[in-house]
């Protein structure tokens, strides 16, 4: 029997091994050049928008980049308002499957703020309609959980309020169009949507930790002493900027929906009060201007009430005695204040307040702002009853920037919501002489360290300032059950820096306030409070070395006991 063996034939010849190693590498090298290709014409673009796109170079070259409307920060960059893209929730009644009465039922479950009438009507409209916008997301997946297509969920551009209540007068709020309607919301609208301007944030002047604290001890007084509410202040005396400003009650601008439009009301510039007592300084110091009052020790009859024209004015806590100018501040005297500025004039006293623009609005860059209750008749009561703050109504900012003038050598600054940076200050009016100037931080110090206004005493901070609590005008007369109690600020006295005005809207006299109602035992100390927290973060450290030198003045002031 014969073995045939077979040889197996060769899958792939030399030839055809190296043909395919061949196209291997030829298809290699098609990759190669492709990716180069698109390597190339990447490069190219990036270059062409280097070099010719100028909008990229502010963050406008893509949509995506640039914000709908800019963000508003606080001067140190933190975000007071952003847009966001947020969910609403619109029917389309149209498209419903369920019973309507069923869907009324369930969106009040959702949504018990708003009545079922009021979702029957949209569900049978005619068109489609809001159900809610700006909705949270665990209101847009209880409706997605009806089950009904009729419900669809669009993503709308919606104005964020990060730091919720925080300076919520300042910032303002926007319309369902995304427009800005009050505060700087309102005041830069077109500064804000501008695509030239929106890819960068509006700065503001405002410090959200100073807001914060003004926010925190102003609110503490005014729930605590059961007031119908307040207002606060913080202005840089040199530059106007305003470092601090809120309003009370308040709102959260996130949730305008249900919220009572009274407390959208902003009292530091909006409300006119009677300041009572706060304006004495200033009525002194444009006698030291004018050479009414050449000297300190000039005494002044305090002794019984000054009858003019019918009226008797009185002292809240009779001296009854002679006193001098820096007790007549010291001891907040009506009677002996209403001298000075008799003395005076009219027209003195006229041109002060029209040089510290209480005459018209309060200069700030938004749109509430009120025009104050001027004097129809400048007879010589009036002009007695205006000396110590009766009888012409301003906002607390008139107050604030009168006192910055007062203070900081005289200068008057508008204020400003906006942060100045590397801009000069405007440069001002001059309103009091520096000399003048210089008495009145003196002045102010002794009203603090011995006077009325000893509750604003914050060591080492070196504060300044008036107290002032004036009767609310009603029908027939002042209410003398109705408090406004102010204390206007400023420190360190010996190189001021801020102002800080505090002011209580009827006050109740209770345990908090040891039973009284005046601005001494209740605006005083939100002061102090303020300018205790808020000091280190404004660079201003207590240093109990320095203070005012007031030692020609003391001895003028008189003690219990001693000769008058």
């Amino acid at each position: 029997m014969n073995t045939l063996v077979v040889r197996p034939a060769r899958v792939r010849t030399a030839g055809v091994r190296q043909q395919i190693l061949l196209t291997a590498q030829q298809r290699l090298m098609i990759l190669m050049l492709l990716f180069m290709a698109a390597f190339f014409l990447v490069s190219v673009r990036l270059v062409y928008f280097a070099l010719f796109d100028t909008g990229s170079g502010r963050g406008q070259g893509a949509s995506t980049f640039v914000p709908a409307r800019a963000d508003i920060v606080d001067r140190n960059g933190v975000p007071l308002a952003r847009t966001i893209d947020g969910y609403s929730i619109r029917v389309v009644p149209e498209k419903l499957l369920n019973d309507r009465n069923y869907l009324a039922d369930e969106l009040v479950k959702i949504f018990p703020d708003t009545s079922r009438a009021e979702f029957l009507a949209k569900l049978n409209g005619p068109r489609p309609t809001y159900i809610r916008r700006r909705a949270l997301p665990d209101q847009v997946a209880a409706v997605n959980a009806i089950g009904d297509v009729g419900f669809d969920f669009p993503r709308e551009k919606e104005r964020l309020y990060p730091q919720l209540s925080l300076a919520a007068h300042v910032l303002g709020f926007t319309n369902a169009e995304g427009h800005g309607v009050t505060g700087v919301e309102g005041a830069f609208d077109k500064r804000l949507i501008d695509d030239a301007t929106r890819a960068d944030p509006l700065a503001l002047s405002i410090d959200a930790r100073v807001q914060g604290v003004l926010e925190s001890e102003l609110g503490n007084a005014v729930t605590n002493l059961e007031a119908l509410g307040g207002a606060g202040i913080i202005l840089d005396v040199h530059t106007g900027e305003v470092l601090a400003m809120t309003s009370l009650p308040t709102y959260n601008p996130n949730k305008l929906l249900g919220s009572d439009p009274a407390t959208r009301r902003n009292a530091v510039t909006y409300n006119l009060y009677e300041l009572g007592s706060t304006f004495k300084p200033l009525t002194v110091a444009a006698a030291i201007d004018a050479g009414t009052v050449t000297s300190m020790a000039r005494r002044y009859d305090a002794t019984e009430p000054l009858a003019i024209a019918g009226f008797r004015i009185r002292d809240s806590h009779p001296s009854r005695r002679w006193l001098n100018v820096p007790e007549t501040l010291i001891h907040s005297s009506n009677i002996t204040t209403a001298r000075i500025a008799d003395e005076l004039g009219r027209e003195n006293m006229e041109k002060l307040f029209r040089d510290l623009a209480f005459d018209g609005r309060p200069e700030i860059n938004i749109s509430e702002r009120a025009f104050p209750l001027w004097p129809k008749d400048w007879g010589r009561l009036t002009t007695m009853t205006t000396s110590y703050g009766h009888g012409i109504a301003v906002t607390p900012l008139h107050l604030a920037n009168a006192y910055a003038t007062l203070v900081n050598g005289g200068i008057y600054r508008p204020a400003t919501l906006t942060k100045l940076g590397d801009k000069a200050p405007p440069k001002g009016r001059r309103v009091f002489k520096a000399a003048t100037s210089a008495r009145m931080r003196q002045l102010l110090r002794l009203i603090v360290s011995d006077g009325t206004g000893k509750q604003a005493e914050a060591p080492g901070f070196r504060v300044g300032g008036k107290t002032g609590s004036a009767e609310k005008p009603g029908v027939g007369g002042y209410r003398r059950s109705s408090v406004v109690a102010t204390f206007a600020a400023a420190f360190p006295m010996d190189n001021p820096r801020y102002v800080v005005v505090a002011m209580i809207d009827e006050p109740k006299g209770n345990a908090y306030s040891s039973g009284q109602r005046t601005a001494g035992w209740t605006a005083a100390p939100v002061v102090r409070k303020v300018v205790t927290r808020a000091g280190p973060m404004l660079g201003v450290y207590p240093d109990e070395s320095r203070d005012v030198d007031v030692s020609e003045l003391t001895p003028l002031l008189w003690r219990n006991g001693e000769d008058q």
